[in-house]
């Protein structure tokens, strides 16, 4: 936002040089970019009158120029093009020196003297909007009752603009009347704005019976007024007005033009002037149609969809709303009669529009940071009085049509939470003085104010917001500075974190690979091996492979392992330690359930080496990685038939339990599955990571050496193939009691001499006591309890 200086100083008593007051509002929390002084260095030019014009006899595209200066007739020779006798013209006389820093001195041109020069706006550094149209290319002309030998610093008074940056919770700012107000509050000089920055109402006129709005999108269109203007005369804006827009980066157009991009510089609503001659019966406010064109006022056109907004009317589109207005119904010389817009559109469909056609212009971008709904009415009753004030047009008719309008805002604020957030005591007098000076309204209740927020801070909306205001024009300066304070601690992980940290190298020192992978999976994936019910679609997925979060490691693991087989990778060992998200129904109301998991996969067999053979990985290889977890966590790990087995080998595969709890499961690819992806023969695994962490015993304990020692014996027993080999164990560790310190099966065997219905397991059995050295006697008793206990409980038979 470009701020003039000249125009500020109509609306505040500002008594500071620039400089001063950029420093000021950015102390303030409304910072300023820079500061740029125009129209400087014109005080040696002087303005002259063309009394003679005649061809130079040696050149024909050189003219001798006799100039009047008021005091003294100078001779000057020029090369321009555009100029009449009694013009009046800057010249810069001998010893000038102009503002680009050329000094001009006498010379001759082709044997003709000249003692100075005629400039042009470049070389004076000023907008080309300045002076007569005549001006474009060539000298600038004057107006014609500018006084003769008059410096031009006294035609063209010098300016300042502030550039201020402004942010997104400050769209208020993007209006001269709220600059104006931001730097009272600061300063406490008192504003002297239009009354219609101070009025909510509208302009007192007729209703326009012969336009009616139809808002037909009421959740993109909150409102809409216009104004109909008659014996419209359009022609150049005033050079007062032409000057303020320049200085705002704006292009002076015409009259009407110029009025409303004035008034939307002034009081921060953008309008647009529309042709009412070529707009045929009502105002609708509507979604564009599929394939819709429209040539906007830039001579492009534009391809719409049914996500951009219009002001059409019962034929066709007029212009795109909040954005650019349409050339065919745009204003030309010929116009007699306009109807002005001022609306509310929602901020998001405006960018969208906006960003989709790569169209960006200063409505757009106020639209999009979000405007007072309450002053759209009062906008159009300055407009009129910027019409009537500049001999534009004559306003007969006023219309509204009005959606929704926000209710009046309130917000709480006391002394206690705001020197508690402030860190220094406030009381209710300098709490008050705030307000005043930001002249909101505010009445005491239980022992703070409860204040009515102006419409146009939308930025305030809590009490937080009114205590940042209270330290804004307090001084941020005055809050004491304090060093932090606390206890210092010795930096380490805490108790997840160094399972994790062990969970991780633990998986590594087994001779695994971690890999990292997206927190999203493809649907059809994620449905195969996850929680689909609770899974989580994205509103907008990178691509549709990535469209669902998670809920379960491996779709991505066998992603990565189907990549690396591709390229003769056939070696894979991959673990991923992650989160997978499971939510709790459509629409997402509350932030979705995260569960920590292990998940892995082998494929193929190790590398060839000297030393080992080299057999393909196995069911076992992978039950070795889940009791290598269970010991370095010192925890016991169940394994059971799985229930399903769509997915996994229904021989090779087991569900994995804790404590009667599932954690996990393991296994073999199901052999449909493993062909359709490639990995063929893969085994994987994945784990609930926090049943594992309420359950490891995380104490380190030393153990002596035993000193006596150990009894190794064998038990061989046939039983039928439906028992689980891990039922028997557990029922051998029960019956051995203290004395048996391990048991491990070593065979499990069927075939000739076992019949077709049973099967052989053998098992060895170490016996050992830290106080004594074991009797024969004690361990063959404690063999035969273990051999009766499991022949009566599972049907076993001792295999000799």
């Amino acid at each position: 936002m470009k701020v003039s200086l000249e125009w500020l100083r109509e609306l505040i008593d500002v008594k500071v040089p620039a400089e001063e007051l950029a420093e000021t509002l950015t102390r303030g929390g409304i910072e300023v970019e820079g500061v740029e002084h125009l129209n400087q260095g014109l005080e040696p030019i002087l303005v002259g009158e063309i009394v003679r014009l005649e061809h130079h006899p040696d050149a024909d595209k050189l003219w001798i120029c006799d100039v009047d200066l008021g005091d003294q007739s100078v001779q000057i020779v020029t090369g321009a093009q555009n100029l009449l006798v009694n013009d009046k013209i800057p010249v810069a006389a001998h010893g000038t020196t102009l503002p680009t820093g050329q000094k001009i001195r006498k010379s001759k041109l082709r044997g003709v003297e000249s003692n100075g020069m005629l400039c042009s706006t470049d070389e004076l550094l000023l907008n080309a909007s300045f002076g007569d149209p005549r001006s474009e290319g060539g000298i600038m002309i004057l107006p014609p009752e500018t006084p003769v030998g008059i410096s031009l610093s006294e035609v063209i008074q010098g300016d300042s603009v502030l550039d201020l940056e402004l942010y997104p919770n400050r769209p208020d700012c993007l209006a001269m009347v709220n600059v104006a107000r931001e730097i009272s509050s600061l300063t406490g000089e008192k504003i002297h704005v239009n009354r219609w920055a101070e009025t909510e109402q509208g302009p007192d006129y007729p209703a326009d019976t012969q336009t009616q709005i139809i808002i037909e999108e009421p959740e993109l269109c909150h409102r809409y007024a216009a104004l109909l203007v008659e014996d419209v005369k359009i022609e150049p804006s005033p050079d007062w007005m032409q000057k303020r827009l320049s200085a705002a980066g704006v292009r002076p157009i015409s009259n009407i033009v110029d009025i409303t991009n004035y008034v939307m510089l002034e009081m921060g609503q953008p309008l647009h002037a529309f042709d009412r001659d070529k707009v045929s019966g009502a105002v609708h406010v509507r979604r564009a149609r599929a394939g819709e064109k429209l040539m906007t006022l830039d001579h492009a056109e534009r391809t719409l969809d049914p996500e951009m907004l219009l002001i059409a009317d019962d034929k066709e589109a007029l212009g795109l709303a909040g954005v650019m207005g349409g050339l065919d119904s745009e204003i030309t010389d010929s116009t007699t009669r306009i109807l002005v817009e001022s609306a509310h559109f929602s901020n998001v469909s405006i960018r969208r529009t906006s960003r989709r056609l790569g169209l960006r212009s200063e409505a757009s971008n106020r639209f999009e940071k979000g405007i007072n709904v309450a002053g759209i009415a009062a906008t159009l009753g300055r407009v009129s009085e910027l019409i009537l004030q500049l001999g534009a047009g004559r306003p007969v008719g006023f219309v509204e049509e009005c959606k929704i309008l926000p209710e009046a805002r309130t917000a709480k604020i006391t002394p206690e939470k705001t020197s508690a957030l402030l860190g220094m005591d406030f009381s209710l007098e300098e709490i008050s003085s705030v307000l005043d000076r930001l002249q909101f309204l505010y009445e005491p209740k239980d022992g703070g104010f409860l204040v009515k927020v102006p419409s146009y801070r939308s930025d305030i909306q809590i009490e937080q917001d009114l205590i940042e205001e209270v330290a804004r024009l307090t001084g941020y300066d005055r809050i004491p500075t304090t060093l932090p304070r606390g206890s210092q601690t010795q930096g380490r992980r805490t108790p997840e974190q160094e399972f994790r940290h062990k969970l991780r190298h633990l998986m590594v020192n087994l001779g695994m690979n971690e890999v990292l992978t997206y927190s999203f999976n493809r649907p059809d994936a994620d449905k195969a091996w996850g929680q689909a019910e609770r899974g989580i679609p994205l509103m907008n997925p990178l691509r549709e492979e990535l469209s669902v979060m998670r809920t379960s490691l491996l779709p991505s693991l066998l992603e990565v392992a189907a990549r690396n087989v591709t390229r003769r990778n056939l070696d894979v060992r991959i673990f991923e330690i992650g989160n997978v998200y499971l939510g709790t129904g459509e629409p997402l109301t509350e932030l979705p359930e995260e569960r920590l998991r292990l998940a892995g996969l082998l494929y193929g067999k190790p590398s060839r080496h000297w030393l080992k053979s080299s057999n393909e990985y196995s069911f076992y290889t992978v039950k070795g990685l889940m009791e290598e977890v269970g010991q370095e966590l010192g925890i016991k790990l169940e394994y059971r038939v799985p229930k399903n087995t769509e997915l996994l080998h229904p021989g090779r595969s087991a569900e994995i339990y804790l404590q009667g709890e599932k954690v996990g499961f393991m296994g073999e690819l199901h052999p449909a599955m493993g062909k359709e992806s490639g990995l063929e023969h893969a085994l994987v695994f994945e784990l609930e990571l926090k049943p594992l962490f309420d359950a490891s015993d995380r104490t380190i304990r030393a153990a002596s050496i035993p000193r006596f020692p150990a009894v190794q014996r064998d038990l061989a027993v046939v039983v039928a193939k439906d028992i689980p080999a891990q039922a028997v164990m557990a029922r051998i560790r029960e019956l051995g009691g203290k004395l048996l310190e391990n048991v491990d099966i070593f065979d499990v065997y069927t075939g000739k001499p076992i019949p077709e219905d049973r099967k052989s397991l053998a098992f060895a059995l170490r016996y050992q006591s830290l106080e004594r050295t074991l009797t024969d006697e004690e361990v063959t008793a404690l063999n035969t309890k273990i051999l009766e206990g499991i022949e009566k409980e599972f049907g076993a038979e001792s295999r000799k």
